[in-house]
């Protein structure tokens, strides 16, 4: 129970802070924070919790991260539903709290930072440049995570290193999904938008943790490698 709470709490905080950031601050006239803000707020978001929380339940907040470290043997499958659950359940609570603060003002919640593709693609990128994105940064976001908490790693670096992937994930990739690498994220979104958001929804949890068990396996691979050397 203690670590599907803090899941809970850290998803929770994830979408408050980055998804919150895309809705309350990223155009606020005169003084937006733009897209570089947003993604900084989505570094800082993964950054602060991992040291807060890290240590209870490995800071995932992302059902494709959790499916990752499991394909990359980090973890067990009985821990992975549950995990699961809590970062669904703790995104949706964060987007509930969002959509109140949101329409406080009297105004509609807009495209409330979902994710999508085509017409709803912040730059009008097609399906393809979609599912190539979300795939491969995800596949890399692994990469950096299972790297950086290998125990052959520098230790008490690897909260800043996945909160600076994240970050650089976003600066890239906003314009073509409004960068999802993270299924939680994009359910929380979709189920307050409704309509279009769900009708995409499916790209952005079947492609993340394809990009994410792609990394999984080929780090294993890695670790293999590793400990072969190590007998030698």
């Amino acid at each position: 129970m203690k670590k599907n709470l803090a899941e809970f709490l850290g998803t929770f905080w994830l979408v408050l802070g980055g998804c919150g950031s895309a809705v309350l601050a990223a155009a606020f006239p005169n003084v937006g924070i733009g897209l570089v803000g947003v993604s900084m707020a989505f570094g800082l978001t993964v950054l602060t919790i991992a040291y807060a929380l890290g240590h209870i339940s490995g800071a995932h907040l992302n059902p494709a991260v959790t499916v990752g470290l499991w394909a990359g043997g980090r973890i067990s499958f009985k821990d992975v539903l549950p995990y699961i659950i809590s970062q669904v359940l703790g995104a949706i609570a964060a987007a509930a709290v969002l959509y109140v603060i949101a329409t406080g003002n009297g105004s509609s919640i807009g495209n409330f930072a979902a994710n999508g593709y085509s017409e709803h693609s912040p730059g009008g990128y097609s399906m393809n440049s979609a599912i190539v994105t979300e795939t491969v940064m995800t596949f890399m976001f692994l990469i950096i995570i299972l790297g950086a908490t290998d125990k052959r790693a520098p230790k008490g670096f690897a909260g800043i290193a996945i909160g600076l992937a994240l970050t650089l994930i976003h600066l890239i990739s906003i314009p073509v999904t409004n960068t999802s690498v993270n299924p939680a994220r994009s359910i929380s979104q979709a189920v307050f938008v409704g309509d279009w958001a769900l009708s995409q929804l499916w790209l952005f949890i079947l492609f993340p943790i394809l990009g994410a068990i792609i990394a999984g396996l080929i780090y294993r691979f890695f670790d293999s490698d590793s400990k072969e050397q190590h007998t030698d």
